[in-house]
């Protein structure tokens, strides 16, 4: 069974065929989903699912292009949702310097604060960093006191990076684009990441893996993330499937 560690089932594209979806997972090899917020509503919205579904788990947190929409109270209300039981994360928080739909300092000002939160209530983090590794590293390595850990999502950025981010005490996930025939550093990452450091997840409805590019992801497509690590590894599918999902339930506290 595998594990999609990174999905956004909240997400209007699958307003048509939710529950179906959701409740086929099972039978389609996938054992659990973790669905992080991206702003206050998604993050309500994947606590909801969390507790419809015995399959769903959730993280709440304000995602780096809704940064400017956070307020002083906005941390206070994320605060409220750890107390719940299916909520094992906060996510997905950090910086995006590719898009700067929320101005740097307020990116920086808000990720801080949510790292902070993490550290209060002691859950793990999901972190989105894109453009923007090196300030990324350098907000982690500051926050890092022995009590952080968390996972680098939908991982874009180099090898020497991602071994520092493990030096640090994080995983790296990989996701779709690593099947895409172009990927070279990625692929270069997939093989260079210890297997006891690695998740998978897909980001549907995002970032669809080959053969289904184009079409709408879904948490099923995992198992082409999967096979393509395998193959750059060298190792079986079972192998890849095993590692990132007891790698999965060891950062997030999931029995």
């Amino acid at each position: 069974m595998l594990i999609d560690s990174h999905a956004h089932l909240d997400d209007r594209r699958f307003n048509r065929d939710r529950d179906r979806l959701i409740e086929s997972l099972k039978e389609n090899g996938i054992d659990l989903v973790i669905n992080p917020g991206a702003d206050l509503q998604t993050s309500i919205k994947a606590v909801a699912l969390a507790e419809k579904y015995e399959n769903i788990y959730a993280a709440v947190g304000v995602h780096p292009h809704s940064a400017k929409e956070m307020d002083d109270s906005t941390v206070n209300v994320l605060k409220s949702f750890t107390n719940r039981e299916k909520v094992i994360a906060i996510g997905e928080i950090g910086l995006d310097y590719y898009y700067d739909n929320s101005p740097r300092d307020i990116q920086r000002k808000r990720f801080i604060e949510q790292l902070n939160l993490a550290k209060e209530v002691d859950l793990p983090v999901i972190i989105h960093s894109r453009s923007a590794a090196g300030e990324t590293f350098e907000i982690l390595k500051e926050a890092q006191d022995g009590n952080l850990e968390g996972v680098l999502h939908c991982y874009s950025g180099s090898v020497e990076m991602a071994r520092e981010y493990i030096k640090l005490g994080f995983y790296i996930s990989i996701a779709g684009p690593v099947t895409f025939k172009n990927a070279r550093v990625l692929k270069e990452v997939a093989k260079e990441v210890p297997l006891d450091k690695l998740l998978i997840e897909t980001d549907a409805p995002y970032l669809t893996p080959e053969p289904y590019r184009g079409k709408r992801n879904e948490p099923i497509y995992v198992r082409y993330v999967a096979g393509t690590i395998a193959e750059i590894k060298g190792i079986t599918f079972e192998e890849v499937a095993k590692a990132t999902s007891e790698n999965t339930k060891k950062l997030f506290r999931i029995k």
